[in-house]
């Protein structure tokens, strides 16, 4: 069967949506892309505000439309959380849940012509084992998304995610090593790790890991030529996992730090596990240690309550300290949440203006970030299917500035030396120098 996947969401989706089409390729079946013809789609849908809901539903009902002749699948969170309203789509023929996605190609291959969806949704709050997925060769040929953590065991007030994803669950730490080998051998010269919250790995496991375990683990035995990682919780940074930094070049030098807010009474609203003093004193710290670190974060505007003494706390904090990036959401209320329900909801207008605010700081923050950057050397990975409107080709440096350059084919998904020698608004421009010295690392093409 030709094979479509849709994918609404997080990183954790994309990557599980890579591994379900490795699984039906090693059964036979053909992927193509979401606009092609296809006999089987599948929508792996997201759940993390009401408008992402009606984002799923809406992306459903034009599969089908599309599609009338085939099958049309839909797992994810939004699946997991409200299997019947999609079922009462018409032309939707199976609704899997977060819990059934290891099992999505059996399913598929055993789905027979019925009059009504078959829903496999289990009580995802009863997971206590890591659900594998096979390692996503093929998807890309330059950055690889290894999923090693799954689930949320906090209950921040905003959000629906532990609802959708069940408990914190972690991979064994041989099992990730076994699949980090896939991928390496595979010739991804960057591997991804994700999950749902991925600084908690380890937690769950009687072998007393953790994150900073696993990653020192994996950069000394698998020596994958990059190592990138996910968002991680400010509070579950430490020591450990600071002095990777020093001891593995190919450890990344980009961390996302969610801190949400920079106001401790709203941080408290929020019950988020850090405090605004914690989340400066580990950017400080990893700035003084980590020379070139690109330290990104998100932001919630118009959290209930949040006044404007609360707002200006929160903006004074991310202007003062060496952030590169922030990722600003506007608050979403979002059924299902405590915060739903919480009294004192800002005005959609003051939110704007507040978002607007923000992420003209962002904009400055990030311009400032890549001139300080200008005149040095990285390695960096040849991005595919990214050409930039000048038609050169993107590259993306191990402190996360995507840079263009030259356009040189064979170099996609390949690790090459460049030079930044040019900043703009919205544009980082850079010279090839050559091709690294671990560029005999082969493409999945090559193998």
């Amino acid at each position: 069967m030709r094979v479509a996947i849709k994918t609404l969401g997080c990183r954790q989706n994309q990557c599980e949506s890579d591994a379900i089409q490795e699984s039906l390729r090693r059964d036979g079946h053909t992927a193509v892309g979401p606009d092609d013809a296809a006999d089987l789609f599948i929508i792996n849908t997201c759940s993390v505000t009401q408008e992402a809901d009606a984002d799923s539903r809406q992306m459903i009902r034009r599969a089908v439309r599309r599609n009338p002749s085939a099958r049309v699948v839909v797992t994810g969170c939004y699946a997991q959380i409200a299997a019947g309203e999609i079922a009462a789509i018409p032309g939707v023929a199976l609704v899997a849940g977060n819990g059934e996605k290891a099992q999505l190609s059996e399913m598929i291959s055993g789905l027979r012509e019925q009059s009504s969806p078959l829903i496999a949704v289990s009580d995802i709050q009863q997971s206590t084992r890591f659900a594998p997925l096979p390692p996503p060769i093929g998807a890309t040929r330059s950055r690889a998304l290894l999923k090693v953590q799954d689930g949320c065991s906090y209950r921040c007030t905003f959000c629906i995610v532990p609802e959708t994803r069940g408990p914190n669950r972690s991979q064994s730490t041989d099992a990730v090593l076994r699949d980090l080998r896939v991928l390496v051998d595979a010739g991804y010269p960057e591997v991804v790790l994700t999950g749902t919250h991925l600084g908690t790995y380890g937690r769950d496991l009687s072998t007393g890991s953790s994150i900073a375990g696993l990653v020192a683990d994996m950069l000394e035995t698998a020596a994958p030529a990059r190592l990138r990682l996910s968002s991680l919780d400010p509070h579950e940074v430490g020591e450990e996992l600071i002095g990777c930094f020093g001891r593995f070049e190919n450890l990344c030098r980009h961390l996302h730090l969610p801190v949400q807010s920079g106001d401790e009474t709203v941080l408290k609203r929020m019950r988020r596990p850090h405090t605004a003093d914690d989340f400066r004193r580990l950017v400080e710290r990893l700035a003084e240690t980590v020379p070139g670190i690109a330290i990104g974060t998100d932001v919630i505007v118009g959290f209930p309550g949040e006044g404007d003494a609360e707002f200006e706390q929160t903006y004074r904090l991310l202007d003062r300290l060496p952030i590169a990036y922030l990722h600003v959401f506007n608050y979403s209320q979002r059924r299902g949440t405590v915060a739903a329900v919480m009294p004192n909801h800002v005005p959609k207008d003051v939110r704007a203006a507040r978002s607007a605010a923000l992420r003209a700081l962002s904009d400055a923050k990030w311009r400032a970030f890549r001139q300080t950057q200008v005149g040095q050397s990285f390695a960096a990975v040849v991005l595919e299917g990214r050409d930039a409107p000048t038609g050169r080709l993107d590259a993306l440096t191990d402190n996360y500035i995507t840079v263009q350059v030259e356009r040189t084919e064979e170099s996609v998904g390949r690790m090459v030396a460049l030079s930044i020698e040019t900043v703009t608004e919205r544009e980082t421009i850079g010279r090839l120098q050559r091709r690294c010295a671990n560029d005999f690392i082969p493409t999945p093409e090559d193998k």
